[in-house]
């Protein structure tokens, strides 16, 4: 007889039965005899139950399936990181260079802008130059006293008449010449007069003024008219030359050059034939720091320009960013003539190639700000004299022989 005991979930058969120490076991349930009707339900109960059973226990028998996770490797990691390090440092130095390079454009339009509008109006100016024997130059001359000797170390200075507009006084009958003179001023940027004249007796100021009466320096004895005037007369606009000289400052002047600190100038002589000789020998052009050709016999003096085809100008321009790079005393040293040394009878285009080479060479100032500095040369040809000056001798025809 079987009896169901309730104590531990355990049962026994005959009262007698135990189970072994450790062993768990399943509960199991029994029914007494069911009745004819319920036999069928009963049945559906226990083989419900036994498949639940079985699914539990099959399920927690089934082994766990290990979970696929993906990822990377230190290694692969350590790969992509430095890939990832180098092309970063390829794109800084692209784009480093890119910036390097448009900065450099930049610079030189800006200084080519500058040149180019100085050279424009200073080519107009010397188209328009008046070219007489009877007025005074304000140029530079490395001639021997007591001839024009007006040499300019560092920066040089000119002023001349021109058939341009200026600044006209506020009274006065206007004539169409101007005062045009071009010089470096102290913060070292070049400086254009354009003072319009009045015509002679009708106005208080200044006007056209003609020899014996000087433009801004003394004139030479050689230059002097005959008899010589005594007292000697005084420089008409000796502001020219001279920055502190009444009116300070000047009015008619004004910065045309910003970024221009050094400016020279020189000559180009026409030549001659000389016809005294058998057969006649011919002398060629030539360059100059003097206004005449003293090659001629009897010229000894500007002459209303009668001996110059072209002034030749050479400047050398910084660009804004490079200029604050150098001091006020180190531009005032590059415009002397240390480095960028005066014109000492250079062939065509050497005088700005000495330039460059002692920039190139230079290591007291900054690379960077040398760098920036541009330098230009232009030849401007001048119109022939129209007064008053004595004509090139015309060459003599060539001895032939006689039968």
């Amino acid at each position: 007889m079987r009896q169901k005991s309730d104590i531990g979930g355990q049962e026994s058969e005959g009262g007698t039965g135990s189970v072994p120490s450790g062993e768990h076991t399943r509960p199991r349930v029994f029914y007494s005899a069911p009745s004819p009707d319920s036999r069928d339900q009963g049945t559906a109960v226990e083989a419900g139950v036994s498949a639940a059973e079985f699914k539990r226990s099959q399920a927690t028998r089934l082994p766990l399936q290990p979970r696929d996770i993906g990822g990377f490797t230190l290694a692969e990691l350590l790969v992509s990181v430095g890939v990832l390090v180098l092309l970063v440092l390829l794109a800084t130095q692209l784009l480093n260079s890119a910036a390097t390079i448009t900065t450099l454009g930049h610079k030189r339009m800006d200084a080519d802008s500058q040149a180019r509008q100085l050279l424009d109006r200073m080519a107009i100016d010397f188209a328009q130059m008046v070219k007489r024997s009877d007025v005074d130059y304000y140029l530079k001359s490395s001639a021997t006293a007591p001839l024009r000797n007006v040499p300019q170390l560092g920066n040089d200075r000119i002023a001349f008449y021109s058939t341009v507009p200026g600044y006209y006084p506020a009274i006065g009958s206007q004539s169409p010449v101007s005062l045009v003179s071009y010089r470096v001023n102290s913060q070292n940027k070049l400086e254009r007069m354009g003072k319009g004249l009045v015509w002679n007796a009708v106005s208080t100021e200044t006007p056209v003024v003609f020899i014996p009466i000087p433009l801004a320096s003394p004139l030479p004895t050689p230059e002097m008219p005959s008899p010589t005037p005594n007292p000697l007369p005084t420089p008409a606009w000796p502001t020219v030359i001279d920055f502190a000289a009444s009116p300070t400052p000047e009015p008619s002047a004004e910065v045309i050059g910003p970024q221009v600190f050094r400016f020279e100038y020189y000559y180009l002589l026409k030549g001659w034939i000389d016809p005294t000789t058998i057969p006649p020998t011919a002398y060629g052009s030539i360059l100059s720091a003097t206004p005449w050709d003293d090659r001629i016999p009897g010229h000894t003096g500007v002459s209303g320009m009668q001996d110059v085809s072209a002034i030749l100008v050479d400047i050398a321009v910084i660009d804004p960013k490079s200029r604050v790079l150098l001091t006020d005393s180190q531009v005032t040293t590059l415009a002397g003539n240390t480095i960028l040394t005066d014109y000492a009878g250079e062939p065509p285009g050497q005088l700005r190639a000495n330039w460059q080479t002692a920039l190139n060479a230079n290591t007291s100032l900054p690379r960077p700000a040398v760098s920036g500095i541009r330098l230009y040369e232009r030849y401007f040809y001048l119109s022939p004299p129209t007064l008053l000056t004595p004509s090139t001798p015309s060459p003599a025809p060539s001895p032939t022989a006689t039968p």
